[in-house]
């Protein structure tokens, strides 16, 4: 039946109201032109709606023959899509588990960058602290560190 199908398609496509449609090169603007310019526009909206006619007769051969198959296909999209939609949920749920642990981890870590940040002025400090205290001891000047400690 899908030989007889498709050598009656293309028995229909090969006629003659559908070749200046299948040509490559067809230009809607030039075939509207030369219509008009033949004043033969009855007769090709005939043969257009004759074409129509045809078309649609076909596409309804075709979804008769192949019921079966578009019923099964369209079960199979039916689901595929609550598939997809379980899955969508999935990810969501993942979604804000990622969000509470992100949450869980950025806060901590922002808290360390803080303290490490504190600790690089304070050893900073220390080392300035060191500095001075080794230049009092050379100085032999014990008032001056008092005053820089307090």
């Amino acid at each position: 039946m899908e030989n007889g199908g498709e050598a009656s398609t293309i028995t229909l496509l090969k006629e003659g109201c559908y070749t200046d449609f299948l040509a490559d090169n067809f230009d809607v603007k030039t075939y509207t032109a030369q219509v008009i310019h033949h004043a033969v526009i009855a007769e090709q909206l005939a043969k257009l709606a004759q074409g129509i006619s045809q078309l649609d007769k076909e596409l309804h051969s075709q979804v008769v023959a192949r019921h079966e198959d578009l019923l099964s296909q369209a079960t199979g999209i039916e689901s595929l899509e609550g598939v997809l939609q379980m899955m969508q949920t999935r990810i969501s749920a993942l979604q804000a588990a990622v969000d509470r642990i992100r949450t869980k981890i950025v806060d901590p870590y922002n808290k360390i960058v803080a303290r490490i940040t504190q600790l690089a002025r304070l050893q900073m400090a220390l080392v300035e602290a060191r500095r001075l205290l080794m230049a009092q001891q050379s100085c032999d000047s014990p008032t001056l560190l008092f005053i820089f400690l307090y």
